[in-house]
């Protein structure tokens, strides 16, 4: 019997459904709290919100099963992992299944060849990649910049989603050009908002900004600017240098 036979086998038999995988994070993570409706300042607030308290958390590992075509997916996928002589929890950290979508955080050294394998494997088939985008969470600490990367089976018409993340300090990912030339444009947007740089790339430049631009604007540290403003002998400041209503 094959390797595929036996993944798929396994899947059927729903034995394996019930297996929590050996992955190394399992728990939520909370990575800030934040008060009020408006950013924190001086200024009284006056929105009748000033005692709301927001915790931003990001889901942990999801328990088995999934439901859907969840479970099957995982199967086959971390399956073939295993032949190619790589072990899941080496570059998977957590599978989260939240408000109906799959997502795979996978360590980034191993970005391209869980995708190429998402690609390739004839029980998989996530023939589409349909964009990279970046989004950045300040208070994390050592994993600030996040890519996520959603992936689409024509074959067998299914949906899931790609994370990986690095470091503010260290801002590199694979890029995923080689097994989906179609997010060329997708990671150069990503590298001109958010500063990622996807080692790999043919031609990583802006395509917002102008080359000699300084920042990444979608960073949350980035300075909101603006340019002053005269309005009949009034001076309006730029956005940033505006009073706070917290």
């Amino acid at each position: 019997m094959s390797g595929e036979q036996s993944r798929a086998g396994e899947s059927a038999g729903g034995g394996a459904l019930e297996k929590a995988q050996p992955l190394a994070v399992q728990e939520a993570e909370v990575v800030a709290v934040r008060k009020g409706m408006f950013p924190s300042g001086n200024g009284g607030d006056t929105s009748g919100y000033g005692r709301l308290v927001r915790r931003i958390e990001l889901p942990g590992q999801s328990p088995r099963p999934y439901g859907s075509y969840f479970d099957e997916v995982e199967n086959e996928l971390f399956g073939a992992l295993d032949e190619q002589g790589l072990a899941p929890e080496s570059a998977i950290e957590r599978v989260i299944v939240h408000r109906g979508q799959m997502t795979f955080q996978v360590r980034r050294e191993h970005l391209v060849q869980v995708a190429r394998t998402l690609r390739d494997d004839p029980a998989l088939r996530f023939e589409l990649c349909l964009g990279v985008s970046g989004v950045h969470f300040l208070h994390e600490i050592g994993r600030e910049l996040h890519v996520m990367v959603p992936l689409m089976s024509i074959t067998h018409n299914r949906r899931i989603q790609l994370e990986s993340t690095c470091p503010d300090s260290d801002p590199h990912l694979p890029s995923l050009y080689p097994v989906y030339p179609a997010v060329d444009w997708h990671e150069r947007e990503t590298w001109d908002m958010f500063g990622i740089v996807f080692d790999g790339h043919p031609a990583l430049t802006r395509i917002l900004m102008p080359d000699d631009w300084p920042g990444h604007p979608q960073r949350k540290d980035y300075p909101l600017g603006g340019i002053p403003v005269e309005f009949k002998g009034a001076q309006i400041p730029a956005p940033d240098q505006r009073r706070s209503y917290q």
